[in-house]
Order: C-alpha cells, then sequence, then structure tokens
C-alpha cells in the first residue's frame, strides 16, 4: 500500500547528505515551509547548496538555516530586502557564495531539470554581468543567452492538502516555486494543512501529482500578520 504520509518531520527528513542541492519554494514569505526548514536545521546536513527565490527574512526559516552556518551556497534571483541581514552578512564576510538568477530563468532552469531538458537558449539576461562567460547565439535575428538546468537532491515544499499519495493541492500565491521544485529533485518533502482521503481531492485540482512527491507531513495551522511572520500571543 502507498503511504507516503511520515509521522514526523525527523522521519520525512531522514538520509539528507552532507553537501546535498536542497530546493526550497516560497515568494518571499509566501508559501517557505518553515517547519521543514526548522527540521533540516536540526538534521544537522551542512555545506548544502539551496536554492529559493530570496534568501530569507529577518531570523526565522531560510535566514535561520543560513544563519548555521551549514549553508555554503545559494541560488537565488532576489537576496537583498530590507530584512535580509543575515544573508548581507554571510555575503559580504566571504562565507557564502551567491549565484544571481533573473527570476524567470532561475524558475525556467528548475522547471528544465524536471522536464528532462539538456539546456535551453533564453534573451533574458542577454548583454548583462549574468550572461559572462556564457555561450551566447543570434536565433532569427534575436540575441540570446545558453542556460543550464538546475537539478536538486531535496525539494522541501509547502502545500495546503495532500493524500497519503502524494498528491499536492496549493493555496494561492503559496504555490510559487512548488510544482517545479517538486520535478526536479530526487527527493520531495512537502508539508501540508489537511490530508485527505484517497478519491477526495478533484483530479483538476491536484497540481503536484504524488509522482514527484516521496514524504507528506501534516502541520498545524498558525495565524500570521503582514509579511507572513508569526503574531506575537
Amino acid at each position: 500500500m502507498i503511504n507516503k504520509i511520515a509521522t514526523s518531520i525527523d522521519m520525512a527528513l531522514v538520509g539528507v547528505q552532507d553537501g546535498a542541492t536542497v530546493m526550497i519554494g516560497g515568494f518571499g514569505t509566501s508559501g517557505i515551509p518553515n517547519e521543514l526548514i526548522d527540521g533540516l536545521i536540526a538534521q544537522g546536513a551542512k555545506n548544502l547548496t539551496v536554492v529559493n527565490n530570496n534568501a530569507g527574512n529577518g531570523d526565522t526559516g531560510l535566514a535561520a538555516l543560513l544563519k548555521t552556518g551549514r549553508v555554503s551556497r545559494i541560488i537565488c534571483s532576489f537576496p537583498r530586502q530590507a530584512d535580509s541581514y543575515v544573508f548581507d552578512s554571510l555575503y559580504r564576510s566571504g562565507k557564502l557564495e551567491l549565484e544571481l538568477v533573473s527570476q524567470g530563468n532561475l524558475a525556467e532552469r528548475i522547471r528544465a531539470a524536471g522536464a528532462g531538458i539538456g539546456a535551453f537558449f533564453t534573451p533574458t539576461g542577454f548583454g548583462t554581468e549574468l550572461a559572462k562567460g556564457k555561450e551566447c547565439r543570434q536565433i532569427n535575428g534575436k540575441d540570446y543567452v545558453l542556460e543550464y538546468p538546475i537539478y536538486g537532491d531535496l525539494a522541501l515544499i509547502k502545500a495546503e492538502h495532500g493524500d497519503r499519495w502524494g498528491n499536492l493541492m496549493y493555496r494561492m500565491a503559496a504555490r510559487n516555486f512548488g510544482p517545479v521544485m517538486a520535478m526536479a529533485c530526487k527527493k520531495t518533502v512537502a508539508s501540508v494543512h489537511e490530508i485527505a482521503d484517497l478519491g477526495e481531492l478533484n483530479p483538476e485540482h491536484i497540481v503536484t501529482p504524488g509522482i514527484f512527491v516521496h514524504k507528506i507531513v501534516k502541520i498545524d495551522r498558525q495565524a500570521t500578520q503582514a509579511g507572513g511572520f508569526k503574531k506575537a500571543v
């Protein structure tokens, strides 16, 4: 019987190796799987490469992971913002390597990994520092840059609903990078707020099929304030 429900986050994250490439869903604070990130911190893997749209907010979630010093490299499109002081400090001190990727290219490079595409040409970034050292080509009179897929060992994503086969549905903007990251990684762990019985999820509404998901963990809902941060009790 296929049952991808993990009884704990610790169980879901067993086997994460040092040096792993970890993709973490989220757009700003929307769809960040904070509980799974905390579990990864507790698990202890080090020398990680993290792929995310941002580079952390405040001292929680991804920023907390960076603060442990166990991330050696981050691939993202929007590393700096008003409260990205953890990233700023690590980057300025040379303790964290950054690969900056434009947001559309980041999404497409991840999607290409999941779709089995070897490489692709894109106009985004041509003529900028982001294209430095990369192959460029003119196609039908337009200039393009060659980009390669980003593959991952582990995807940590946040969904709204799941079932024991691992099928996932998302809530609005929390969907963001989750579906493509699930396809691009060897293992995907998703947190969900609701676990449905088999057949209860409308197949037309399932975004990430269970074939791309290895473990799901049910987490409690927590009230948040603007920016996705937890409300003070």
